[in-house]
């Protein structure tokens, strides 16, 4: 029952790991890539679809996109889509593709984009120990119905300090890349 609790813990955790890497892959950094376009949806016979699901995405050059929808007439959705995001570009539609230029990061964009980094990292840091206390919580529960004694919660808790500190750490390693990549010229 420990076991499964701390199999459970370790599983949820990567899995906070994993959505904050997501998260930083959407943050932009000087070059283009598709991640940035992950969060945006297009109203598409009005539903609201991922962009992702409606064209192909290309990067010929280092700052620039092309994005090649399957159904041309979804073209002005996924250009409003764009237009309307935060990345802060302007869409040039040449019929059968959207050419995205992106433009070169001023330092009050990038420490701007630094912010954004620290605050996803620390969503993820938050979700961690969230995770842990949910755990302990489970263990707490064993022990209070005699299940297990307290002798193996309290290894238990610190297999899961270990865990913590170890998913945190990551986290920590995540955040100072992306910074690097955020603030180099």
């Amino acid at each position: 029952m420990i076991a499964d609790i701390l199999k459970t813990a370790e599983q949820k955790m990567q899995s906070a790991v994993a959505h904050t890497v997501e998260e930083f892959g959407a943050i932009r950094t000087g070059r283009a890539h598709p991640a940035m376009f992950s969060k945006l949806n297009a109203d598409y016979y009005g539903t609201p679809t991922p962009i992702q699901q409606l064209a192909t995405f290309q990067v010929p050059e280092a700052r620039v996109v092309l994005i090649a929808p399957f159904d041309p007439s979804s073209m002005s959705a996924i250009e409003k889509a764009i237009r309307d995001s935060d990345l802060g570009v302007n869409p040039a539609n040449d019929g059968k593709v959207l050419r995205i230029v992106m433009p070169q990061l001023t330092e009050e964009r990038r420490k701007e984009y630094v912010k954004v980094t620290r605050t996803k990292a620390e969503e993820g840091r938050v979700s961690v120990r969230a995770n842990r206390r949910h755990a302990v919580d489970g263990l707490k529960k064993l022990e209070k119905d005699k299940e297990v004694g307290e002798d193996d919660v309290v290894r238990a808790e610190k297999q899961l300090d270990t865990l913590t500190k170890k998913y945190v750490e990551e986290i920590d390693k995540l955040l100072k890349t992306k910074e690097a990549e955020l603030l180099e010229v």
